[in-house]
């Protein structure tokens, strides 16, 4: 889950950021970016120096960029609450990556000067006609690349008032993201096991086209494969493989190929440590060849699951049926 948190000058956003870090969220910031690149040319991270250097950026590598480097660097297995968002290209760049919630922090614009002034920072103006002057600044602009947080707001999945105390900012907290976090939908379990099989596919070995596959028994994986070749043989790439090493056309000098295929391994890995696959499933990213094909109706396995066409399948499938061994392509 990716937060994003959004909002005016002292408006709290750093307290909710502190908040939702309390909850296991990992901070990461769009502005980081923009110090990264002041630092490599020996600027200061002044309030200036930020909002011009952000534009700047966005002018020369499209309005998303800020998000998009930071987006490159989380890992998908943790929450996170990025803030520094000042941009509607940052919002869509940080939505399209999936299961994003733009959270707006607002407050009274006294207030919120109030605040300013009682933090020291600078560059918040020393009044408060000064405060609003900046503000204006990075509420619009007609320079797509400057910072639009107007546009930011109109976005929003939701809005949360600064006005009181820090109780009161965690409560509202609490009751707007209960839903929104705790009730997720999992993915499927046929999604499940063909996005490991394409993380096995990343291990192969073979210059042609990259191959994994799962075996799967009552929901639980007991062997993996991949395309290369043989156990002590000299690897595909690195010219192991006559066939691939000559770029033959698909379908042609099949006789020539050393490469085991990703079913295959995950069969013949299953028999070298013992483990029987009979009634297990197999996920693999590619249709199975017809010697896949014989190995997986003669090992036992009652059901193929495939992502992508093989271009000599049609064989197979039909074999498949005749053998009684149900096969599905998902989606």
């Amino acid at each position: 889950m990716k937060i994003g948190v959004a909002g005016p000058n002292a408006a709290g956003k750093g307290e909710v950021v502190r908040l939702l870090e309390r909850r296991s969220f990992y901070r990461a910031s769009l502005s980081d970016v923009i110090r990264a690149d002041l630092a490599k040319d020996g600027l200061e991270p002044t309030r200036e120096n930020m909002i011009e250097r952000g534009r700047a950026l966005r002018e020369r590598f499209g309005q998303a960029v800020l998000a998009e480097r930071v987006q490159r660097t989380l890992p998908s297995d943790r929450n996170h609450v990025i803030d520094s968002i000042r941009h509607p290209a940052e919002v869509e760049a940080l939505r399209a990556g999936g299961d994003f919630l733009l959270l707006w922090v607002d407050a009274d614009a006294r207030l919120r000067f109030e605040r300013s002034q009682a933090r020291g920072r600078g560059g918040d103006g020393t009044d408060f006609a000064s405060f609003q002057a900046l503000e204006a600044r990075e509420l619009g602009s007609d320079d797509r690349a400057a910072q639009q947080l107007l546009a930011v707001r109109e976005l929003a999945d939701l809005v949360v008032r600064n006005d009181g105390d820090l109780a009161q900012l965690e409560a509202q907290l609490e009751e707007g993201l209960r839903d929104r976090l705790f009730f997720r939908e999992r993915p499927p379990w046929d999604e499940y096991f063909m996005n490991i099989a394409r993380v096995v596919a990343s291990r192969s070995n073979c210059i042609k086209r990259k191959v994994g596959a799962v075996i799967a028994l009552d929901r639980r994986i007991i062997s993996t494969g991949y395309n290369g070749t043989p156990r002590g043989i000299r690897n595909c790439n690195e010219g192991g493989c006559p066939r691939c090493a000559g770029a033959a056309e698909s379908g042609t000098r099949l006789d020539e190929c050393l490469c085991s295929h990703a079913e295959e391994n995950s069969i013949t890995q299953s028999a070298y440590h013992g483990v029987s696959v009979r009634g297990g499933t197999v996920y693999t990213t590619f249709c199975p060849c017809l010697i896949c094909t014989k190995m997986i109706i003669n090992a036992g396995l009652s059901e193929v699951v495939y992502d992508a066409h093989f271009p000599l399948g049609e064989v197979s499938l039909a074999l498949f049926r005749e053998a009684g061994i149900k096969v599905r392509q998902p989606g």
